[in-house]
């Protein structure tokens, strides 16, 4: 069986999974929305349902799919540690420019030099137009 990582790296699927974020899709719905044919949609969702990604319910004359959360909490768990790890990263960044705004002397850009530089000047075309004659 194919890992959740590997399900979720087909895009036809991911497509799939957001349609299903917002409301109950059947297939023909998401055949008209994705613009793909009913088989190409009935495989992806046979590989998601397998998987535990998606369930089908019974409405009337056709069959409802939607989301469940299972596989999406495991994704969740795997990515808590990068969340950590990006977290840690961005409050140090926010500390140091906590710092840097308590220290004005402390030099914020390289290119404030720059700034005094004489600019050069372009002609306003508009304004001389009327001047020549």
């Amino acid at each position: 069986m194919e890992s959740v990582f590997e399900i979720i790296a087909e895009p036809n699927r991911r497509a799939i999974l957001s349609l299903l974020i917002s409301s109950e899709q059947s297939v023909g719905e998401i055949e008209r929305q994705l613009r793909m044919t009913q088989p190409a949609v009935s495989k992806h969702l046979r590989v998601l349902r397998e998987a535990g990604f998606v369930e089908s319910i019974v409405d009337a004359q056709r069959r409802l799919y939607r989301l469940k959360p299972g596989p999406f909490q495991e994704v969740d768990a795997w990515l808590a540690q990068f969340r950590r790890f990006w977290s840690a990263h961005v409050d140090a960044l926010e500390r140091h420019l906590d710092r840097m705004e308590h220290h004005p002397s402390t030099p914020r850009n390289s290119t404030s030099s720059k700034r005094n530089t004489k600019k050069t000047t372009r002609p306003n075309r508009e304004r001389d137009k009327g001047e020549a004659k």
